[in-house]
């Protein structure tokens, strides 16, 4: 069986927008959706901005009832993706084999507004008011299962953390399941859930901006960068093999991921150089292209200063200065943990299909030694295969290749 894996169905969900059209449209205008921080009071922390979901009603986007009070936020949000991926590739999954559909999501910390809550009535009012849904509503797999269950996918399931790698590394878990013989598979990464709590741990890494301007606190390749901005989302997709697809009636998908690599860097203090370039040449040599095949480059785009110069070096070493178009459109949502990569690859492949490169926001001053080619406006150029970088905290790195159907 073939190693390719196709995209029949999205589920995109972001502070851009709900809905891969939404997220689209507000994509390609260049609008910043990072805001002040509304999901408690950020007033007394060092960094007040974050990229939030608006307007999102669980109830409203069919989650019922009884599912509230045993769901964080973020579970929420990943529950509406995984449902409009499937909706999108037309799946009926009661139609399929019992064991026919597995789940594979991934997430950085697990449901930590729901934790932070049960945290507090613990403390403040005691145990008796800790809810029984604490067992397993933190847990970072809770995605995995809450997906499942809801539509009865029994297939193999599975989790992994590797922080904003982590998009990209539950698509390869689950090419792997399609190359093992299962048919369809459920993946991807929706995440983030703010909370006191949670904001202390990211605050304590020092990677998050203090910057109080949305349009100047998230700036990755810019002499002004000084940090991320965190947010929340991702995307769901629906991944089948081509003969899966076809066996079900369907002639065309999206795109097709061909090639995907995952390195761990060394340690630090070890002088060794970062493995990303490695895990893009990886990613590359599985898809049968050489950097020439590549027509732009969705970056991670950490934002800080030295971050940003490995990730530059990474595409110098593989591409070549000023080889290919690069472009960061999360400069638009935040970074956003394990649903970052995930929402970049959604990106791509409407960026494949329309024919545009979007831009990369609010960078007005590249930094020249980069030797980088930043899309900073939107760029109208035949695009048939895009690589997607990722990088988690801890030296995770991922790449993955996705081509306009071949």
């Amino acid at each position: 069986m073939t190693s390719t894996a196709v995209i029949t169905g999205m589920g995109v969900i972001a502070p851009t927008g709900m809905g891969a059209s939404s997220h689209w449209s507000s994509t390609l205008a260049g609008r910043t959706a990072i805001g002040p921080v509304t999901r408690f009071e950020a007033e007394r922390y060092r960094s007040r901005l974050a990229g939030e979901i608006a307007d999102f009603d669980p109830q409203e986007q069919g989650i019922a009832n009884r599912l509230l009070p045993q769901t964080d936020h973020m579970t929420r949000l990943a529950l509406v993706a995984a449902a409009w991926a499937l909706q999108d590739a037309g799946v009926e999954p009661e139609a399929l084999p019992e064991y026919g559909i597995g789940v594979v999501t991934a997430s950085t910390a697990g449901g930590f507004a729901f934790g932070h809550r049960e945290l507090h009535n613990l403390w403040s009012k005691g145990p008796e008011h800790v809810s029984a849904y604490q067992s397993f509503a933190w847990f970072y797999a809770v995605n995995t299962g809450q997906i499942s269950i809801r539509h009865g996918l029994r297939g193999p399931g599975g989790v992994v953390v590797t922080d904003e790698a982590g998009g990209l590394d539950a698509l390869a878990k689950a090419r792997r399941q399609l190359r093992d013989g299962v048919p369809m598979v459920v993946a991807g990464g929706v995440d983030g859930s703010p909370s006191p709590w949670g904001w202390v741990a990211q605050l304590s890494g020092g990677r998050i901006s203090t910057v109080d301007d949305p349009e100047r606190a998230y700036l990755p390749f810019d002499e002004d960068a000084s940090g991320h901005v965190p947010g929340e989302g991702g995307a769901l997709f629906v991944l089948e093999s081509p003969e899966s697809a076809r066996a079900r009636g369907v002639r065309s998908w999206y795109a097709e991921i061909a090639g995907q690599a995952s390195t761990f860097d060394p340690a630090p203090g070890t002088g060794r150089p970062s493995n990303l370039a490695r895990a893009a040449e990886l990613a590359l040599d599985e898809a049968g292209l050489g950097p020439g095949d590549i027509d732009v480059v969705f970056a991670d785009a950490a934002g800080t200063p030295e971050l940003d110069r490995a990730e530059a070096e990474a595409v110098r070493v593989v591409f070549g200065p000023h080889g290919v178009p690069v472009t960061a459109p999360k400069t638009m949502t935040g970074r956003l943990g394990a649903g970052g990569a995930a929402l970049d690859l959604a990106t791509a492949v409407l960026s494949i299909r329309d024919g545009v490169i979007p831009p990369t926001a609010n960078v007005r001053r590249p930094v020249a030694e980069y030797g980088i080619d930043l899309v900073r406006t939107p760029r109208d150029v035949p695009v048939s295969a895009a690589l997607v970088l990722a990088r988690g905290h801890g030296g995770f790195n991922a790449a993955a290749v996705v081509t306009r159907q071949r």
